[in-house]
């Protein structure tokens, strides 16, 4: 057979060498990062995101209407939103830089009060002044940017709400879910029962102080 077929050695040395040189994937590598981007748009640009929101806020209006039924003279019944990609949406912001962040391009966006309302969300902002619940906003947002955020509120829709409480300026290393615990309780300790708590982090919804939580969904970034 050698005789016949000289050059398969060689052949077969390379093929060997070759095969050494390419290594099997490695198991702990994370999905890659264009491929998720991908997904992303896609699940924005199919419909998908604006259902699951939908499907959410229905279960939220509902929630209302059943609670309100249920009150009890002397109650005051209130409900607790995050802000931001709860009731305002940064998602033209977050496609120009293809959901990437740099701090002073997002407080820049945040300043031009641009945003969005997230439909199915200020539906259930109606239903709940319609039933006579107090509306409270906890955001994130520093306090330096209360101004507009207020206007942007007033533009998208969401007038009549009681208070707004925005983290301090400088705040330092509280986290989000330690800031918006905290805001909860000084709403209850206003005389309130918060019937619902909705937002699209976990972190707006972990800690107590509600009756009955509703997440968004958030496949943009994550807060703690």
């Amino acid at each position: 057979m050698s005789k016949r077929l000289p050059w398969l050695a060689p052949v077969l040395a390379l093929a060997l060498l070759l095969a050494g040189c390419t290594s099997a994937p490695v198991s702990s590598e994370p999905r890659n990062l264009g491929l998720l981007k991908q997904e992303i748009y896609a699940y924005v640009d199919s419909g998908r995101y604006h259902a699951d929101l939908a499907a959410v806020s229905a279960q939220a209006i509902a929630w209302i209407g059943q609670r309100t039924a249920q009150v009890k003279p002397g109650e005051k019944l209130a409900l607790v939103f995050d802000i931001d990609e709860t009731v305002l949406s940064n998602l033209p912001q977050m496609r120009r830089f293809d959901f990437g962040y740099e701090r002073d391009t997002w407080e820049a966006w945040i300043r031009e009060a641009k945003c969005p309302s997230i439909e199915p969300v200020r539906e259930v902002h109606r239903a709940a002044l319609s039933h006579g619940v107090a509306v409270f906003f906890v955001t994130a947002r520093w306090e330096g940017g209360r101004a507009a955020t207020e206007k942007n509120l007033h533009t998208a829709g969401y007038d009549g709400y009681a208070a707004l409480y925005c983290a301090a300026d400088g705040a330092g290393n509280e986290t989000a879910e330690a800031f918006k615990t905290a805001q909860r309780k000084k709403i209850t300790d206003q005389g309130y029962i918060i019937i619902a708590n909705i937002g699209d982090q976990m972190s707006d919804l972990n800690g107590g102080y509600a009756e009955r939580t509703f997440k968004l969904a958030d496949p943009f970034y994550l807060i703690k």
